[in-house]
Parts: C-alpha cells; sequence; structure tokens
C-alpha cells in the first residue's frame, strides 16, 4: 500500500472524481478526512474507507471560507495527528456565454475553483512545512487552456496553475510538493446526464477515444501523494486521453 499510515483531507468527496479518491485512498492505506459543502454522500464514502480497512472522519465545510477550511485540518489534526495529504478537488461550474454571464456567476466559481484551493493549502502547509513533508495536489481542468460558456471556470483553473506553480516554490525546501492534475472528460454525475449527442461529440474530440473513470483520475492522485513522486513538484499533469495535445 502506497499510502499507509498517511494522513488526507479530500475536498469535495461525496461524489466523483472526491468519493473516488478518498476510496483509493483508503485501499492505499490512507486516513481519510472526507470534506464537502453538505454532509450529503459523505458517510457512505466514509463506510467504504473503513470497508478497505482504513480510518475515516465526515467534516462537512465550506471551501470558500477561512474558517472552514481551518476547521477541516484541525479535525484531521485532532483525530489523526497530522495532515500529510491534501487533495483540492472540490470544484464547480456556472457556464454562460462571457456577454451573458452573471457576475454571480463569475464570483461563484471562482471562489470556489480558486480562492477554495488556495484557502485549505493555507490552512494545511504550515503543518507540512514543520514536519518536513507533505503533498498537496491541485485539480486543474483541460478547461484552463479554454472553453466556450466557460470563461469563468477557465479563469479560475488557469489561476489554479499559477497557483500550484507558486506554491510549489515556496515549499519545496520544506519537503513538500505541490502539482496539479487536470482533467479531461471524466464520467461524473454531471457528465452522465448529457444527451448521448452530446457526449459523441465530446468523444470524439478525446484521442483515446473515450470518456475517463473517476478512479483513473484518482490514480494520478495517488502517484503524486506517494513517495514515488518526491521528485516532481510544480507539474500539471492533464489526464485527458491527449485531448490537450493538438490544442
Amino acid at each position: 500500500m502506497r499510502l499507509a499510515g498517511k494522513v488526507a483531507l479530500v475536498t469535495g468527496a461525496a461524489a466523483g472524481i472526491g468519493a473516488a479518491t478518498a476510496r483509493r485512498f483508503g485501499r492505499e492505506g490512507a486516513l481519510v478526512v472526507v470534506n464537502d459543502a453538505r454532509a450529503d454522500g459523505l458517510e457512505a464514502v466514509a463506510a467504504d474507507v473503513r470497508a478497505a480497512g482504513s480510518k475515516a472522519l465526515v467534516v462537512a465545510g465550506d471551501v470558500t471560507k477561512k474558517a472552514d477550511c481551518e476547521r477541516m485540518v484541525g479535525a484531521a489534526v485532532r483525530d489523526f495527528g497530522r495532515l500529510d495529504i491534501l487533495i483540492n478537488n472540490a470544484g464547480i461550474n456556472r457556464d454562460a456565454m462571457a456577454a451573458k454571464m452573471t457576475e454571480e456567476q463569475w464570483d461563484a466559481v471562482l471562489a470556489v475553483n480558486l480562492k477554495g484551493t488556495f484557502l485549505c493549502a493555507q490552512a494545511a502547509l504550515p503543518g507540512m512545512r514543520e514536519r518536513g513533508w507533505g503533498r498537496v495536489v491541485n485539480t486543474s481542468s483541460i478547461g484552463s487552456l479554454g472553453n466556450i460558456g466557460q470563461a469563468n471556470y477557465a479563469a479560475s483553473k488557469a489561476g489554479v496553475i499559477g497557483l500550484t506553480k507558486t506554491l510549489a516554490l515556496e515549499y519545496a525546501k520544506y519537503g513538500v510538493t505541490v502539482n496539479a492534475v487536470a482533467p479531461g472528460p471524466v464520467m461524473t454525475a454531471m457528465l452522465a446526464g448529457v444527451p448521448d449527442a452530446i457526449k459523441e461529440k465530446i468523444i470524439a474530440m478525446v484521442p483515446v477515444g473515450r470518456i475517463a473513470a473517476p478512479d483513473e483520475i484518482a490514480s494520478v492522485h495517488v502517484f503524486l501523494a506517494s513517495d514515488e513522486a518526491a521528485f516532481i513538484t510544480g507539474q500539471v499533469i492533464f489526464a485527458d486521453g491527449g485531448a490537450s495535445v493538438g490544442i
């Protein structure tokens, strides 16, 4: 087990990639703190982690609020003694063409996707620095390269890349790595509800010819959180089936 005994916090863990990552971390031996803005679904994910023979802690909280982020990290330290790994997975989209996008749509997406990533990292990094070991994995997207109708989402995910590289430089000398994963299309509940005709168009843009399963992104999280990735920091892994290659 590659994460045996490590303590991990996964945000946005109630469903999709976050849930798959929490479950996978449990199978890899990590003690997992599962978070989402709402508690719905978290207990089921925690139960799966425990069924894999590990320990899980449910902490609902809003990543856009500094106090909540500090509370999540504090809960990990209180119950498990420390926090080794942060998976910044929480994210939302509020799509609209730029000319029609409301200020509220812009602010909501930037608050969760970019500010939330920063606040969670800010809460977690001091303890990692003190212990001389840590892993932070942020979530960007192929959408960071630009996508029609997603000015807010693209800006937030491009911002995550800049944040990742800056934090990597600031914390490398303390034994802490900071990287990002940029998924392409993944079969989450959101995409599952898309009409088949649109799914076919999405698949046509992916060179490998399919949509990823959430556990495939979780596999990248496991690698970047492990000792195997100790010499990798400040990097963005596009787990997108080759979709970004021609962009």
